[in-house]
């Protein structure tokens, strides 16, 4: 049997410089390419119940595979303070991701906390989680109740065997669909759904989950198969391009072209021309988005990247534990945004025969999606 090599995390890496002089943020951060930081994602669990075939594939996360051991996580407190630094930075948004976020014990009071906080001119912040669902319908009213403002499902079919195969754990689409109502009548929305769609094994199911969805109260977006982390085989011929998508559903649903909400939104918008609400095209590998990014990631244990792609974090975990003051992590964290150049996307997309495996990049599942 071949060695199972996977980079989940890159290491405990030195914490990041604590710059001379100490800047106060002044909520107008911009990173060396001019992209404002407006959102940050914040992994709280390394776990999840999945074993997805283009995320956490089971011949690698099996039963024996090591998670990071709890006094490794972040405590709730410690991404609280994270995330009040970040808000004085400018962001706006916080979205909960993992591996499976509602496996974090007690996630609410995480989110009561987070809901608590309010931007520097008063307003409060937008609190948003991606789940695979299975948690959902249990958790939806608490959830809601701790100040969560939307949710953003992943399910890869309506078909059950095609859905079981992806997942790689049995689970039937329809205690997905119960999760997504019962988020639906909590009032977290408007729900999204992620479908991330791999030639020959959903693409099927294009059409199917737009006629589906389409005249609901959930947006449906359709991700580019993407070579996240190293564990995923990733084959540029699996990637079905949005523009395909597109096409397939306009052939029996006719789409038209929408406006984007704000600058840096990562779905490409198309409405049904019959007024039947609307879809999102996630395009990282055809149509890459790096000019707009506005993203920063939180990992599970506590490090910074600046990128999904990303093959090295910065360590804020140390820098909290070895009681560093606000002002310190705030200048560590003003000072990388602001050297941060990335745009994997579009160098990849540019030179794509040239992509570089090499097991380097982080996976999805620590760093989050």
């Amino acid at each position: 049997m071949a060695e199972k090599i996977i980079m989940l995390s890159d290491g405990r890496a030195p914490p990041p410089a604590i710059p001379a002089r100490l800047d106060a943020p002044t909520g107008l951060l911009a990173d060396a390419l001019g992209r404002p930081l407006h959102d940050l994602r914040i992994s709280v669990t390394d776990r999840c119940n999945f074993r997805c075939v283009y995320c956490m594939p089971k011949e690698v996360f099996d039963k024996d595979y090591a998670y990071l051991p709890h006094a490794s996580l972040l405590s709730f407190e410690e991404i609280t303070r994270i995330a009040t630094l970040f808000v004085a930075h400018g962001v706006e948004k916080l979205r909960l991701t993992g591996g499976e976020p509602l496996l974090r014990k007690n996630l609410e009071r995480l989110v009561g906390m987070l809901s608590a906080l309010r931007t520097p001119s008063g307003r409060p912040l937008d609190i948003t989680l991606t789940t695979n669902g299975s948690l959902l319908a249990k958790k939806a009213q608490s959830l809601k109740d701790a100040g969560l403002n939307r949710v953003t499902v992943s399910l890869d079919s309506l078909d059950d065997t095609t859905f079981k195969r992806m997942n790689d754990v049995d689970f039937a689409v329809a205690d997905v669909l119960a999760g997504i109502d019962a988020a639906h009548a909590v009032g977290l929305g408007p729900i999204k759904i992620n479908m991330v769609v791999k030639a020959g094994m959903n693409d099927q199911e294009i059409v199917p989950m737009a006629r589906h969805f389409k005249g609901s109260p959930y947006i449906l977006r359709f991700i580019e198969y993407m070579d996240v982390g190293a564990s995923n085989g990733w084959n540029l011929a699996e990637v079905i391009p949005s523009a395909e998508v597109a096409r397939r559903i306009s052939a029996e649903m006719p789409l038209v072209p929408q406006q984007a909400n704000y600058s840096g939104e990562t779905a490409a918008r198309w409405r049904y021309a019959d007024g039947g609400g609307e879809i999102g095209l996630i395009s990282s590998v055809t149509q890459a988005f790096c000019k707009d990014c506005s993203r920063a990631r939180l990992s599970t244990e506590g490090k910074l990247y600046t990128c999904l792609f990303a093959t090295r974090g910065h360590d804020l975990r140390a820098l909290l534990r070895e009681g560093r003051s606000d002002a310190e992590i705030s200048a560590a964290i003003g000072a990388l945004w602001q050297v941060r150049a990335d745009r994997y996307s579009e160098t990849r997309t540019i030179n794509t025969s040239g992509i570089e495996r090499g097991g380097k990049r982080v996976e999805m599942s620590y760093i989050g999606g």
